[in-house]
């Protein structure tokens, strides 16, 4: 399939023929979710603790005889069952969160979110993102070059994915608001659903595909 590109003043300049392989997937948002779950859950770090019984600081003595007392017997004040005691199946930082999912099951997935928003006109590529100073105001013009695209991508959050890293770039593009950037090699699925539109290098995009192919 083929797709135009734009230069940076939101002009296009020509057509790039996309992989219908990795371009033109059919959604299928059970699949999609089970990797959000996936990448969610890797995410997920077990910092709740609870004490039991043995950690709980006390306790070493017999509160009362266990006969003769009229009461019930008891060997710790740190049982589970008195006030201050340990806690009974509580969370540990040995719990482990993160779900099992086949290499092409992610990739496939991938695919399928990059379909969709090619489909739905949320990705625009670009053939290359250039700055002479590091100053947000030449990020920020960039983006209002491609509103002559995309009306609403100055309201809604923006992924940019670059070929290589470009410090100049960067610098001034975090500045922004609602805008992320991310290099080609580490482009994920939370990252292009977290983001509405995604503004990728010309570079960037022939390079994701060759590495989604690659991964059969």
């Amino acid at each position: 399939m083929k797709v135009p590109f734009y230069n940076q003043e939101g002009k296009k300049i020509g057509e790039i023929e996309l992989n219908e392989e990795v371009f033109g997937q059919k959604l299928n948002p059970d699949l999609v979710h089970q990797a959000v779950m996936y990448y969610l859950s890797r995410r997920r770090k077990p910092i709740a603790k609870t004490k039991d019984r043995s950690e709980v600081r006390g306790g070493g003595r017999k509160p009362w005889p266990q006969k003769e007392t009229g009461r019930a017997r008891h060997g710790s004040i740190r049982s589970p069952l008195w006030r201050h005691g340990g806690v009974t199946f509580g969370p540990t930082p040995q719990k482990k969160y993160q779900k099992k999912l086949p290499q092409k099951m992610k990739i496939k997935a991938l695919k399928m979110v990059l379909s969709q928003k090619l489909k739905d006109n949320e990705i625009i590529i670009v053939d290359k993102l250039n700055i002479k100073e590091p100053k947000t105001k030449l990020a920020k013009k960039i983006l209002e070059n491609l509103a002559t695209i995309q009306k609403d991508i100055l309201k809604k959050r923006v992924g940019f994915i670059l070929a290589e890293a470009r410090k100049s770039l960067l610098r001034c593009i975090k500045n922004l608001s609602n805008v992320a950037t991310l290099p080609f090699h580490s482009v994920n699925l939370i990252f292009l659903l977290e983001n509405k539109f995604i503004v990728v290098e010309k570079e960037a995009i022939e390079r994701i595909t060759q590495k989604l192919i690659s991964k059969k």
